[in-house]
């Protein structure tokens, strides 16, 4: 016969289901509710950098990069075609005023200069022939006025008096008309000759002028000449270094081309490139600092260099230090130009985590969290941008690299 279950038996069974049912849903109750928590994504306090909002003045500055060259530098060019016989100094040699560099062939130059001598000579021969044959001519020609207006003398009085015979009846009309006519025949010759001695003069001194203007720039070129000729001993006409020279014994120099450059190394300055999206923030006289070796030194924006080549563009840098010992010809430099300043506004220094100007996604520490927060940044200094909007003064703030973090609202710090 069956027998009634014991009812210990029975709460024994009810409870042991009661337990297999509560325990799985308490554990899916705990997933539930802790289980983002412990999936969370999280970052290590020792791997990340931060910084605080702070308020304070910020200059606006772009980046360049430079390079250190000498404030004075003279280029010697060759004034004339000549040939390089021996070279007297070479680069790294100190040179005075008044020291030789090198020695040229100047046979040709020389040779110029003594035809345009010659020519010179053949000019004046000209001119003294022209004013010879300038006065035979004045005198033939006043010999022929002499006589010519001896002959209007002559012709005037013999019409007078036939004028008289004719009045006396003594002489017909037509033979006074022809002494009349002859007396006018004579005159215009005379006034023909006085013309002929006024051209004469006038064409004389024309060509003299000529002549004269001709040798004048013969001696004009010869001038040139001779100084070209003396520039061609290239010689230093201040006291530098000399940094380059033309190198070869022998080569062919035409005219116009570099022979030394000699430098003066106690004085420098710097030349910076950058990129032209930058033109229209950068004007002459912008302040500027010289980054060398973790030291600064202080400048000027002197020049810009309106050419742009490749997408970039030139400006040079005048040193208020120009003779720091920590200057080197040639010395890559890193250049910073404030192009603005603004007092009192809020800045966080610079890191990876921002660009630079607009609205970027940043992430603000908040007890043992960052969380993603949007802010604008403004101009950028030299270390810091300017903050404009969605941060407040003493902000903690993740200033590295997080870029793999922004698809969440949240990150916890370990």
């Amino acid at each position: 016969m069956d027998r009634e279950i014991d009812s210990g038996v029975k709460r024994k069974k009810l409870m042991r289901r009661i337990i297999l049912m509560i325990v799985p849903l308490a554990g899916a109750i705990a997933i539930f509710v802790w289980g983002p928590e412990l999936i969370k994504p999280s970052v290590a306090r020792d791997r990340i950098r931060t910084a605080r909002v702070e308020k304070g003045a910020l200059e606006a500055a772009v980046m360049a990069t430079g390079l250190v060259v000498p404030e004075f530098e003279q280029v010697l060019s060759s004034p004339v075609n000549a040939r390089v016989l021996r070279i007297l100094k070479r680069p790294g040699a100190n040179v005075t005023n008044g020291d030789s560099i090198l020695q040229l062939d100047l046979n040709e130059s020389v040779l110029a200069l003594e035809k345009l001598g010659q020519q010179i000579e053949l000019k004046q021969n000209q001119q003294n022939r022209a004013r010879l044959d300038l006065d035979n001519t004045l005198i033939n020609l006043e010999n022929q006025w002499e006589i010519k207006s001896l002959e209007y003398k002559s012709a005037r009085a013999a019409t007078a008096r036939n004028k008289e015979l004719f009045r006396q009846g003594l002489l017909s009309e037509e033979r006074l008309s022809e002494i009349q006519l002859a007396e006018e025949k004579t005159r215009f010759e005379l006034k023909q000759l006085d013309e002929t001695k006024q051209k004469a003069r006038q064409m004389t001194r024309s060509q003299l002028e000529g002549l004269a203007l001709e040798m004048k720039t013969l001696e004009q070129e010869r001038t040139e000449a001779r100084r070209q000729l003396e520039l061609a001993t290239t010689r230093a006409d201040r006291s530098g270094v000399l940094t380059w020279v033309v190198d070869v014994e022998g080569a062919t120099i035409n005219k116009g081309d570099v022979l030394a450059r000699i430098a003066d190394l106690s004085t420098f300055r710097v030349e910076a490139t950058i990129s032209d999206v930058h033109a229209g923030r950068l004007t002459t006289g912008l302040p500027a600092n010289v980054k060398i070796n973790d030291q600064k030194l202080t400048g000027t924006v002197s020049r810009i260099n309106p050419a742009v080549k490749d997408g970039v563009m030139t400006l040079f840098i005048t040193l208020d230090q120009s003779s720091s010992p920590l200057l080197r010809s040639n010395l890559r430099v890193d250049v910073t130009i404030a192009t603005d300043r603004k007092d009192q506004v809020l800045k966080i220094r610079k890191g990876p985590f921002a660009g630079g100007e607009g609205v970027r996604d940043v992430f603000v520490i908040r007890g043992d969290a960052a969380i993603r927060t949007s802010a604008r940044f403004g101009i950028a200094g030299a270390d810091h941008f300017e903050v404009v909007q969605g941060l407040l003064e003493g902000d903690e703030v993740i200033i590295s690299d997080m870029s793999n973090y922004m698809h969440i609202k949240e990150v916890r710090l370990k």
